[in-house]
């Protein structure tokens, strides 16, 4: 069994939540919407609790993460840094090639974003190697190729793993089981997709495994481009 088949169910428990916390809205106010819409949460900390801010003034006082700053190759030989997210809305995950069962769901799932949002530079979709001294950016255009993943704002990461395991524990989060305190020489993977908005605070978490959490990033991804 390889890494990605031990944690297949991992992320139920996070989508059930999820999906039955808004279900529980739908029941309580019923047609009748909230007067207040809060907008998507921010997530701050590792066990990711959401944090609902009524004024886009307090952001900075009150959500002090961001993801931090970065320079990997893409998959084509490309070097993408934090300057190619700037002001712009990126979804992230973690992958790697020679992943048998849950990466190619996963980068199935993650096209349909690509589809939903053709030719939009200001959505950046970033696809973080997790065995990256095996998937180099000659391998990575391969997989790319072989997946027709075909915009040019999907950049598959290769680089130093250190750094990559630094990025996804300490600024993505990217570990249910707390990753954040996790020594960088263990193995990470996950089913996780991140939303990361305009000034690079997360605003969302789904199980790329599941279509229907794809449906609901899409929608996401359309709230926050009307964010102000």
């Amino acid at each position: 069994m390889g890494y990605s088949e031990q944690k297949t169910a991992s992320m139920w428990p996070t989508a059930y939540l999820r999906t039955s916390f808004w279900l529980f809205l739908a029941v309580c106010f019923g047609c009748n919407p909230p007067e207040t819409n809060p907008g998507l949460p921010y997530y701050n900390t590792p066990d990711f609790t959401p944090v609902f801010l009524e004024s886009a003034g307090s952001v900075a006082e009150k959500i002090p993460h961001t993801i931090a700053d970065f320079s990997f190759k893409d998959q084509n030989g490309v070097t993408i840094s934090q300057k190619d997210i700037e002001g712009k809305i990126h979804v992230a995950d973690f992958f790697f090639t020679s992943c048998g069962v849950i990466c190619p769901k996963m980068t199935k799932h993650l096209k349909m974003v690509e589809k939903a949002f053709p030719n939009d530079q200001n959505l950046v979709l970033l696809s973080y190697s997790v065995t990256p001294w095996i998937d180099t950016v000659a391998r990575l255009k391969k997989y790319s190729e072989a997946n027709r993943i075909q915009s040019k704002t999907w950049h598959l990461l290769t680089g130093r793993k250190s750094e990559i395991y630094q990025l996804a524990r300490q600024s993505y989060f990217a570990e249910e089981e707390l990753g954040f305190s996790k020594d960088s020489t263990q193995f990470l993977h996950t089913e996780h997709f991140l939303l990361v908005d305009k000034q690079k605070r997360i605003r969302g978490i789904y199980n790329g495994t599941l279509e229907l959490e794809m449906q609901q990033l899409i929608a996401d991804i359309k709230t926050l481009q009307q964010e102000r």
